[in-house]
């Protein structure tokens, strides 16, 4: 059973955001702190992701555990009303997610997922970033 009302449960559904969440916010902010450029929602790729570094020719998403089914992480929880609902709308987000991942990489993108639990780590992220960095100037050397 639910501890919200209906209403107050709908309030809460609709004020999630699909764009400029606070974990896509942070990866954005730590990347510029870096010195990296990147385009938002590039619509002309497939899932439009949320930031795209041409230069490095990849893409990032930045998935919300929740939605996305961050598997063995805590806040990937299922709902406790109308399973069936839910079940069928998270297994339909996770096979966009294979699908779109699958299309970029065949059209030779470098795709990078970051779960809305690593924003928590930033030093983390930093490091990624950097790995990214690197990788680039190897192969233009």
């Amino acid at each position: 059973m639910d501890v919200l009302t209906v209403e107050q449960r709908r309030k809460n559904m609709a004020a999630i955001r699909g764009k400029n969440s606070t974990p896509e916010r942070k990866v954005r902010s730590m990347l510029h702190r870096l010195g990296l450029r990147f385009r938002l929602h590039d619509r002309r790729l497939p899932g439009k992701p949320d930031i795209v570094l041409p230069r490095f020719h990849s893409v990032i998403f930045v998935h919300g555990c929740f939605w996305h089914r961050h598997p063995g992480c805590k806040f990937a929880t299922m709902p406790a009303t109308r399973q069936e609902f839910w079940r069928k709308k998270f297994d339909e987000n996770v096979e966009r997610d294979h699908r779109v991942q699958k299309d970029l990489r065949k059209d030779g993108w470098n795709v990078i997922v970051i779960w809305e639990c690593e924003t928590r780590n930033i030093a983390s992220l930093v490091g990624r970033a950097r790995r990214l960095q690197n990788a680039k100037r190897k192969k233009e050397a």
